[in-house]
């Protein structure tokens, strides 16, 4: 196998589309893979569907990952990463759920999984400075996000990166060199990252 895709984990704030926007001003072949979405909130960055729609990719077994989060749902679709894959692309995944990360890994590619990690307050003043309107709800996602790490402390990442200390540049240029290392993932000290 040797095509690669990045998973970028974290809470909202975290910094997933800066650093991705950063990973493609250095590599053009890198590329946010776009998630189905159905219902409100933000529409940069993803394919607007219908519930209906996701429910059809479901029935006939397309949908690899599907969460609802900001009264939205969200789903990660096979043909979707194929599209990009074909194109050329190494297709870089946000997520906000482990559950998701251990599903979407099925897909046949070499994961590098990397854990954005930014404190609570953080968040809060990343969320503001862009913002957003649900700013509640994003910090309720950190703590299920923080919650969901404790509850996978044991998992494995190639990285673990936190956005506060490093610029989107250092987290963006260790990123690249993973997945050109096709880097394997190992444990860390979550606990400690998260408390």
């Amino acid at each position: 196998m040797n095509a690669a895709g990045v998973i970028l984990y974290g809470p909202p704030g975290a910094g997933k589309d800066t650093v991705t926007a950063e990973l493609v001003q250095q590599d053009p072949s890198y590329a946010l893979f776009e998630r189905l979405k159905a219902g409100p909130g933000r529409t940069a960055g993803y394919r607007l569907t219908s519930v209906q729609h996701i429910d059809s990719l479901d029935r006939a077994g397309e949908i690899l990952y599907r969460n609802v989060r900001y009264e939205a749902e969200y789903a990660i679709d096979r043909g979707g990463l194929s599209e990009l894959i074909d194109g050329g692309h190494t297709p870089v995944l946000h997520m906000g759920q482990v559950a998701g990360v251990k599903a979407v890994e099925v897909f046949p590619l070499h994961w590098i999984r990397v854990l954005l990690w930014c404190p609570y307050e953080v968040t809060k003043a990343r969320c503001t400075e862009r913002g957003d309107k649900d700013i509640e709800a994003r910090l309720k996602a950190w703590r299920e996000t923080q919650q969901d790490l404790l509850n996978h402390s044991a998992d494995s990442w190639a990285l673990a990166l936190e956005t506060n200390l490093l610029s989107p540049r250092e987290s963006a240029s260790a990123i690249h060199r993973a997945v050109e290392q096709k880097a394997e993932g190992r444990r860390h000290h979550i606990r400690r990252l998260v408390a």
